[in-house]
């Protein structure tokens, strides 16, 4: 079993398709489907699908599958991150985890977890704490 380690990366977000599905006296329930690129100690990309209800005094809280597919510490591979968090007054801020039996190619065996915060600057660093097990 490796230690987990510290794992630096910056990412940014691009392709972002938003989707109303309910809304009942200013509480409006939607999903959403978006990329991210990243660089560093993680180079790839991913797709995400998130859940999100905006409440009515405009913050909101979201559930979150994400695909990435890349390279890790220059080993290559997928996995998926489930994350969950709430954004209010500029930043989302999120805690994520690597599902279990996910990961394919040279990360079949990675397990780890991200928090992060992000707001609306073009770039958001990340650090994950991962192991190879």
């Amino acid at each position: 079993m490796e230690t987990t380690r510290e794992v630096k990366a910056v990412f940014s977000i691009s392709g972002w398709d938003e989707q109303p599905y309910a809304e009942t006296d200013g509480v409006k329930l939607a999903k959403a489907r978006y990329t991210k690129s990243y660089r560093g100690d993680l180079e790839g990309a991913s797709v995400t699908e998130s859940l999100m209800v905006y409440c009515t005094e405009g913050s909101a809280t979201f559930v979150e599958l994400e695909r990435f597919e890349g390279r890790v510490l220059g080993r290559s591979g997928s996995f998926v991150i489930h994350s969950e968090g709430e954004y209010r007054a500029g930043f989302a801020d999120s805690r994520g985890h690597i599902v279990p039996g996910t990961g394919t190619g040279e990360l079949r065996t990675l397990t780890g977890e991200t928090p992060y915060r992000a707001g609306h600057a073009p770039e958001h660093p990340v650090v994950f704490r991962l192991a190879f097990t």
